[in-house]
């Protein structure tokens, strides 16, 4: 799964009710564009190159999977939504909000629409100051000076000042913090993988991801199903008891939480349908020997799919191995994975119908997918 690239934001309103207009833009770009990471103080400050009302004005960073010429594109149809009329003549004017891209990480773009970084950021101390509270040691990829110094040798002596009000960071009520280690399952191509590793970037979360993809029996597996399950589920077992065991045991000062896209409790599903009675019974006897040791998730995460959504999301990711799985197969795991979370107690399971949702291509499908974990 591809990285989210980082964008650098400035804000700013003159007209009505600025602060509501700049939380307004905040929600706006949440919701359409990607996850808010950090949020600079609010200033106000004289407006520049016209007669006008102060502005206030702010800078964030934004974690994006879209592209500079989209992000661009929702901030102007934001813009726009928000009652911003752009007039054809030249010069500045007042505006209920102006929203620009100032970094795209170390893109540097120069097409008709688009310009990063922003050619005018280093003139502007309305820019520079918020955009120093939250990217001090930034660099400029055309420049080669970061924010910092820029700030220290802006020619622009307008008088700022900050304003006592902060700005919400949308974010803040996906409320993982009572969490300490979450669990995303569900059937192959369910999206785990995808859910885990977004969750990860947006909340600051230690990634554990299976290592299915390093285990040479698994082709094998879908190729002879009877003579090499027994010899699957084993290495399966051995490993998830490995890596979670450790991953669980290092503790990172710098992380919130950890998410995983398996629990261990997986491997006891896939043999109970993939191993006959007799290597069944023996690998639920060593199964469990491991299992009383291993930490369990404080909150388990099921993402089900629908058998027709399944087999489409397989063939999309194209894996060669993958591209012959029968749906009754699916349906078995499916089952399996049901049963066994209508016996679980020990900790909280929220089963999730994704089944309707792309929470990988939409992002109100992701956010309708974290307000249904949160319970927001």
């Amino acid at each position: 799964m591809q990285k989210p690239i980082t964008f650098h934001i400035a804000l700013g309103s003159n007209k009505g009710d600025k602060f509501k207009n700049l939380q307004a833009a905040v929600d706006a770009i949440y919701v359409r564009i990607g996850n808010i990471k950090l949020i600079s103080k609010v200033y106000k400050s004289p407006a520049l190159g016209f007669e006008g009302d102060d502005f206030l004005n702010c800078c964030l960073v934004l974690d994006s999977y879209l592209k500079p010429q989209n992000v661009l594109e929702t901030l102007l149809q934001i813009e726009k939504d928000l009652g911003r009329t752009r007039s054809l003549k030249n010069g500045y004017e007042a505006r209920t909000i102006d929203l620009d891209i100032i970094f795209a990480e170390d893109a540097i773009i120069n097409t008709k629409s688009l310009q990063v970084p922003h050619p005018e950021m280093q003139k502007r101390k309305f820019v520079l100051l918020p955009l120093n509270d939250i990217a001090s040691k930034v660099e400029h990829p055309k420049l080669d000076k970061v924010v910092s110094v820029l700030l220290d040798e802006c020619e622009d002596n307008s008088a700022l000042e900050p304003i006592k009000i902060w700005l919400k960071n949308p974010s803040k009520k996906y409320d993982f913090s009572k969490f300490n280690y979450i669990a995303i399952e569900g059937n192959i191509g369910a999206g785990k993988t995808s859910l885990a590793t977004k969750m990860s970037y947006d909340f600051n979360a230690k990634l554990i991801l299976e290592r299915f993809a390093d285990n040479p029996f698994l082709p094998k597996f879908y190729e002879d199903a009877n003579r090499y399950a027994f010899t699957l589920e084993m290495s399966f077992l051995a490993d998830r008891y490995q890596q979670i065991s450790d991953d669980l045991s290092q503790l990172d000062l710098f992380k919130d939480f950890i998410v995983s896209d398996y629990d261990i409790f997986k491997s006891l599903i896939f043999s109970k349908i993939t191993l006959n009675e007799d290597e069944f019974n023996l690998y639920r006897k060593l199964f469990y020997l491991m299992y009383k040791d291993i930490a369990k998730p404080e909150l388990y995460i099921y993402l089900y799919q629908n058998t027709t959504r399944l087999q489409q999301n397989i063939k999309k990711r194209g894996r060669d191995y993958e591209q012959n799985i029968a749906d009754d197969y699916l349906e078995k795991i499916n089952a399996g994975y049901l049963e066994f979370l209508k016996t679980q107690k020990d900790f909280n399971v929220k089963i999730i119908d994704v089944s309707d949702r792309d929470f990988v291509e939409n992002r109100a499908d992701y956010l309708w997918v974290l307000r249904e974990i949160c319970g927001v």
